[in-house]
Order: structure tokens, then sequence, then C-alpha cells
């Protein structure tokens, strides 16, 4: 969802005169979009290997346990639910359902990505974000099912 957020970019417009964070005035009526797309690949806000998946970068070992803990990120620096009074209300809900889809899913099969020689999955932006065509995959059952 950092690199392909649900909603690529986000239109607001200023009710009031105001004056955003870096000092730039806007006037009332002013449309202001930002494009959390965008921001999930600039090294500016990103770090520099912001290409890879890399899930550690949102877990941390808990000395004690040396158990995995999940790391939530600044709503602003990881606008994708939007942040402030604004925030998303299906957030926390589709965190819940990813989690629990996932699990199930991951426990009985794997996922293989069906790759085609030379080509890559093409982005579609649109209100929603999608993968043009879909994004293959075929469904393997695990020989044993983890308990």
């Amino acid at each position: 969802m950092r690199l392909y957020p649900p909603v690529p970019m986000d239109p607001k417009e200023a009710l009031n005169d105001d004056i955003l964070p870096d000092g730039m005035v806007v006037r009332k009526g002013t449309r202001v979009t930002y494009h959390p797309y965008a921001m999930g690949k600039v090294e500016k806000v990103r770090e520099k290997d912001w290409a890879e998946v890399r899930p550690e970068r949102w877990l941390e070992r808990e000395e004690a346990t040396q158990k995995w803990r999940f790391v939530k990120m600044d709503s602003y620096t990881y606008p994708v639910f939007q942040a402030g009074t604004r925030i998303c209300l299906g957030k926390d809900m589709a965190f819940i359902q990813t989690k629990r889809v996932v699990a199930g899913i991951l426990c009985r099969f794997r996922v293989v990505p069906v790759v085609v020689e030379g080509a890559e999955p093409v982005y579609e932006a649109g209100l929603t974000a999608k993968i043009k065509r879909g994004f293959p995959v075929r469904i393997e059952a695990k020989t044993e099912v983890a308990s």
C-alpha cells in the first residue's frame, strides 16, 4: 500500500485562508491535492531503498522476548488512510480484515505470482488504484497445514 495506495491522489479544498507548514499561503476556495502514490516513492520523504520490499521496515524486535512487533507509522508520514480529523473511518477494520484473510490463506496455501517473461504489472490510476488486467497468481495447496 505504500508503493501502490488504493487512493493515489487526494484533493482538498480550503474552506478558509490558511498557511501550510512550509509557509505557503492557501486562499479560501483553493484546491490542494497531495499524492500518496508519489510520496511513497520520493527519497526525500522515504528512505533510499524505497523500492525494495522489506517487511522489517515495519517491524522491530522486542529485546526481552526476541519477538517481532509491528510498528505503526505516523499518519502524516504514511498518508494512505489520510490523517488528522479526516482519517479514514475504516482504517482499523481494513487492517484487521487484511491480517485475518492473509493469515488464513498463508496457513493453507502458497500464493505464487505468475510471471510472464519481460512483463511488469501496469499501475492504473483512477479514483482508486489498481493493476491493469489484475495481478495473476497461482494458488498451490500446502502439503502440511500449520496448526
